[in-house]
This record gives C-alpha cells, sequence and structure tokens, in this order.
C-alpha cells in the first residue's frame, strides 16, 4: 500500500502492471483539490477504482465527468431516464462485451475517459480486466517498435452488414499528458493496417493482440455494489469476464476525446495487384460497447 504525501486518499495498488484502489473519496462532494489528485493518479495508475459510492446521484456522476471534459450522448446505447449523457450498461440487454477492447476507437476523436458505476453485481464473477498498453509497446524490441511507429491502422464499428464508422490512427499513440508511448490497436475494433498486405496486416495484428494481452500487463478487479471505475482509454485496454447468470448492471459516463497523435505513417498505403483482393473483414464488433 502506498499513500501519497499529497493526498488524504489511501491508495491501494491492484497489481504490478496498472490500477489501484483508492478510498476516501466522496464523488457527490468532491472539492478541485481533491478532482486534481484523482487526475494524478489516473495518470499514473491508468485506471482507478473507487469504492463505497453506493447512492450516487446521476447528476453527481456526470458532473465528475464533466471535469475530464465533455462527456459523450451516446446514439446507440440505452439511457438511464432523465439523464442522457448515462448510458445503462446490462448484461440482459446486451451489456456482456468479453473481448479484448479500447473504447469507440473507430471515431476520429475516441474518448479519453470512461467512468463506469456497478450498480447491480452477480454474487460470483463478473470481473473486468484491463492491460496497460505503455507496458506493451516498451516491451517490444526495439525493431518491432520502430516498424510499429510508422504504421497506421484502420478501426470499424459494424451493425449488423454493415460498416458504419471508420477511421485511422497511429498504430502507436503518444500520450497528451505524459508523453509516453502505447500501442494502439485492439481485437474488437481494428481492422488492418493499410500500409500492409492483408496477409502482412493480418499476421502483424495476430502477434500485437496476443502479445498484449499476456497476463503480465493486466489487472482484474472484483466489483461490489456502488464500485466506481476510471480509466484512461487513450493507453489501455479492457475486458468484461462473462463467467456469471446473475444480473450484471452500470451505469457510464464516457468523456468525449481527442485525436490519437503519434509519428506520421513512413509509407504509402498499400496496393493490391489488379484482381488482388484486400480490404480485411475481421473485425468482430456487431454492437459498440
Amino acid at each position: 500500500m502506498s499513500v501519497p504525501a499529497t493526498t488524504r486518499f489511501e491508495v491501494r495498488p491492484v497489481s504490478g502492471a496498472l490500477g489501484a484502489e483508492v478510498h476516501g473519496v466522496d464523488l457527490a462532494n468532491l472539492s478541485d483539490e481533491d478532482f486534481a489528485e484523482l487526475h494524478r493518479l489516473l495518470l499514473e495508475h491508468l485506471v482507478i477504482f473507487i469504492a463505497g459510492q453506493q447512492g450516487l446521484p446521476p447528476g453527481a456522476h456526470v458532473a465528475f465527468g464533466r471535469r475530464f471534459g465533455e462527456v459523450e450522448l451516446h446514439p446507440y446505447l440505452p439511457r438511464l431516464d432523465g439523464h442522457p449523457e448515462i448510458v445503462i450498461i446490462d448484461s440482459e440487454n446486451g451489456g456482456k462485451v468479453d473481448v479484448w477492447h479500447t473504447d469507440m476507437t473507430f471515431h476520429a476523436s475516441p474518448p479519453i475517459a470512461s467512468i463506469l458505476q456497478l450498480v447491480d453485481c452477480p454474487s460470483t464473477g463478473g470481473d473486468t480486466m484491463w492491460t496497460n498498453q505503455y507496458l506493451v509497446y516498451e516491451q517490444l524490441s526495439a525493431p518491432m517498435r520502430d516498424l510499429l511507429d510508422g504504421l497506421t491502422a484502420v478501426h470499424v464499428i459494424r451493425i449488423g452488414d454493415e460498416f458504419s464508422s471508420r477511421a485511422e490512427h497511429p498504430v502507436v499513440r503518444v500520450h497528451p499528458g505524459t508523453g509516453r508511448r502505447s500501442l494502439y490497436v485492439n481485437r474488437l475494433f481494428t481492422s488492418h493496417v493499410p500500409q500492409l498486405s492483408r496477409n502482412e496486416s493480418d499476421a502483424l495484428l495476430d502477434y500485437l493482440f496476443d502479445f498484449s494481452e499476456q497476463p503480465q500487463f493486466m489487472c482484474r478487479y472484483r466489483w461490489r455494489p456502488g464500485d466506481v471505475a476510471v480509466w484512461d482509454n487513450r493507453v489501455t485496454q479492457h475486458y468484461a469476464v462473462n463467467d456469471y447468470t446473475e444480473r450484471r448492471r452500470g451505469q457510464r459516463v464516457t468523456v468525449l476525446g481527442d485525436v490519437p497523435t503519434g509519428d506520421p505513417p513512413r509509407w504509402e498505403h498499400y496496393q493490391a495487384a489488379p484482381g488482388q483482393r484486400y480490404w480485411p473483414t475481421r473485425v468482430n464488433a456487431v454492437e459498440p460497447y
């Protein structure tokens, strides 16, 4: 356990890779100094877990999100009556996403942060896992990092049979608050690397997905009713473990994003030979979770 000298909060790291429980916080009555310290802890730990927030008013949930930036009005997911900024994530209404992903990377400006409160938790199971994408990038070999620094990736969302949103981002993005580099591709939304042939792109992405999902890059959190998790979407992936049958319901506020930046691509888009099929359709996403 570590307690930073600049805060009255009790901070307990969850794993060696990322994540920390923060105790002594009242999100309904948060001072500017308290928020500044939570923001610092988020940049340090990438995901923070704030316990003891049962009864958090929806207005306070939204107000907390607005301290980070503009909050989203989600176009697809069900929202809390009277509070359109709060999305309902319900296991009985499609809210199970057991695929590693970063939220909404198919947008030109993906979210910078998500703030999720679990209202109903199963008696066993239903944990969420996160990965530290700084560490993923840093533990790749120097030649691999050099290659990835010069590539982009296309991210898409598919609703039914249609691709409804598409964005191209650096494979390695630079965090605007820390200056650190992180791997920025994910299994759910990343379609292909346009500078490579289809086979090369598939092989590289499969390797990166598998590499980034190793246990040494992870933390795992066991929810209790009322817990709030805040994570930095720019440098994490997450996975909701689907190992339960009881209802699991949460309320999420999403903070709108900045434009991912990194090194400019060093190569043009790959041009397939005449008659050669290129467009990869590997994306799993059918709903924007």
